[in-house]
């Protein structure tokens, strides 16, 4: 109880200017508006005034009082999950009773939730004096990193989601005897300062602005502001109350607007950091300035904002199908995967298959890439809901050869014939961030070599390294164990998924989220920095996932038992 009034001693204050803020703000007409809702300056200089008061207080906050947060946003989501969905399905144009109403339950509430829950646990453990990952089974690469074995940890996990696995790869700076002393260094440091987070949010993805805050709250010790993206500003009334008791304490405040309120949020003096999840072109306006002066400082590496920056960017995603004995099932069900790898949220993912990478000479290649257009062709229109899909869209597809279109309206797109040696592929390049898939067929005169082509293709050609996919059949892995294991340890990416996609990744919160580590401000590709990662890894290097191959009640002919 001592410690508990001590941390909201100014409670009253801070929720004084809570509610003149919220009383002041235009909130705007609802959702699928065009109308950007705004704030001004003395609003904006408000929030971050309370913030920076309170930035010490939250950084020594005890850790019960932390888990009683966590238990009240988590009761506040429960209560919130239906509503906060029938808006996100309103607003991307479909409805409750659609299949694909699905995918705002498990991009929303769910990860959310999932992340409280096991965030929960290691503070729970470190109030006890005991590491997050103490119980945890490591091992260590081929090349020497140090692995720690994440999912499955129990009975739950093992059930739900049988026949997945997960792991996370340490930077090779991390021994097995120092991995401990790179957890949770946050709660190590005896004197915490405290900082004041701005977070420029993700238009897309539901839970991403609620997760980039638990993560820059829980496992870095810093306040935040969030500006909510123009986009899905329309979640705003829901995460501000889900962060209710968060906000009235004064360490979270929410803010309203387009470019020019994020431009003031990220030069203002009183924030101390920066966090965004968005384009590189975003990152570099941040960073560098706009306009002729902007590809200057660029160009001269004179930054004109020095605020330290994570960021998590996108890029252009591969699946890489490797070849094997495969069934006509076998097929099937992996061209469902990678078309669910492209499509799911109509394409506005930051790790949607952008390539689709296959062996030019295996024998089953044009049965795949016709199951491939024939699921492309059979999916319903969508809403592109996002601003500038169709711009983007057409630059991908202007060329005379090698586009299918499928979709009344034209709405998705495969090209089928990418020169893998084309240094100037605007699909090699440039994140699309809508629905078109790009095919590149590798030669290769066996299994082996291919992996090492289809490796340095993915590291070299392709922009960004968020995430890459891998389709392999389990007896191909146990002929080549050692060429893939290689292929594990140099594709150059924050997150691998085997027989998966990426995209599952972001909703196991014991692995990390982000780019892969060594980007330069120059050279951002997809970012630095990681988020989620509720067992606080200091010194990540990548988490890969494993999933099976084929449904259960064929995976006991390939050797996989789930």
């Amino acid at each position: 109880p001592e410690t508990r009034s001590t941390a909201c001693d100014d409670r009253n204050d801070v929720r004084d200017v809570h509610e003149v803020m919220l009383a002041e703000r235009h909130r705007g007409p609802p959702a699928g508006s065009a109308t950007i809702r705004r704030m001004d300056h003395p609003q904006i200089d408000a929030a971050l005034k309370v913030l920076q008061a309170s930035k010490r207080r939250w950084a020594t906050l005890p850790l019960d009082r932390r888990i009683d947060y966590l238990d009240e946003m988590r009761s506040r989501v429960a209560r919130l999950a239906r509503p906060w969905v029938e808006a996100a399905v309103a607003a991307k144009g479909l409805s409750m009773d659609h299949p694909l109403a699905g995918e705002e339950w498990t991009s929303g509430p769910f990860p959310f939730l999932t992340v409280l829950n096991d965030l929960e646990v290691t503070l729970l453990r470190l109030s006890a004096g005991i590491s997050p990952i103490e119980g945890y089974s490591t091992r260590q690469a081929t090349s020497g990193q140090v692995i720690v074995e994440v999912f499955p940890t129990t009975a739950e996990d093992r059930i739900l989601f049988s026949g997945v696995s997960a792991e996370v790869w340490m930077d090779e700076s991390v021994t097995p005897d120092d991995l401990e002393d790179t957890v949770a260094s946050f709660y190590k440091d005896p004197d915490p300062q405290g900082a004041v987070q701005a977070v420029l949010a993700a238009g897309n993805i539901a839970s991403i602005a609620p997760l980039d805050v638990v993560s820059a709250m829980f496992n870095e010790g810093k306040v935040v502001v969030v500006k909510m993206n123009p986009v899905n500003d329309y979640l705003g009334e829901f995460l501000e109350e889900i962060f209710g008791e968060l906000v009235e304490d004064g360490f979270v405040r929410f803010v309203y607007g387009g470019a020019d309120v994020g431009a003031t949020l990220t030069s203002h003096e009183l924030v101390d950091t920066i966090h965004i999840t968005g384009s590189a072109a975003t990152h570099d306006a941040i960073v560098f300035g706009t306009g002729a002066e902007g590809i200057e400082n660029k160009r001269n590496n004179t930054p004109v904002n020095d605020k330290p920056i994570g960021s998590e960017l996108g890029g252009v995603s591969p699946t890489i199908v490797v070849p094997g004995s495969w069934s006509r099932r076998d097929i099937r069900h992996q061209a469902e995967q990678i078309v669910s790898q492209k499509m799911h949220n109509a394409g506005f993912n930051c790790v949607a298959a952008q390539i689709l990478v296959v062996p030019a000479d295996w024998e089953h290649t044009d049965a795949l890439l016709d199951e491939v257009s024939s699921l492309m062709a059979d999916l319903d229109d969508r809403d592109p809901y996002y601003p500038g899909a169709l711009e983007r869209c057409a630059v991908a597809i202007d060329r005379t050869t090698g586009v299918e279109t499928h979709g009344e309206v034209e709405s998705r797109y495969v090209i089928s014939d990418l020169d893998p040696n084309d240094e100037s592929e605007v699909m090699f390049t440039t994140e699309v961030f809508g629905p078109v898939l790009g095919v590149v067929a590798l030669e290769s005169p066996d299994v082996g070599s291919y992996l090492i082509k289809a490796t340095d293709f993915a590291n070299t050609r392709l922009y960004g390294t968020l995430g890459a996919n891998i389709l392999v059949h389990p007896r191909t892995i146990k002929a080549n164990r050692r060429a893939f294991d290689r292929m594990l340890s140099k594709l150059d990416y924050g997150t691998l998924a085997v027989n998966s996609w990426t995209g599952a990744a972001y909703f196991m919160p014991k692995l990390t989220w982000g780019a892969a580590p060594g980007h330069t401000a120059q050279d951002i590709q997809s970012g630095r920095g990681v988020v989620h990662n509720v067992l606080m890894f200091d010194r990540p290097k990548k988490s890969v996932i494993y999933g099976p191959f084929v449904g259960g009640e064929r995976s006991w002919l390939n050797g996989e038992f789930h």
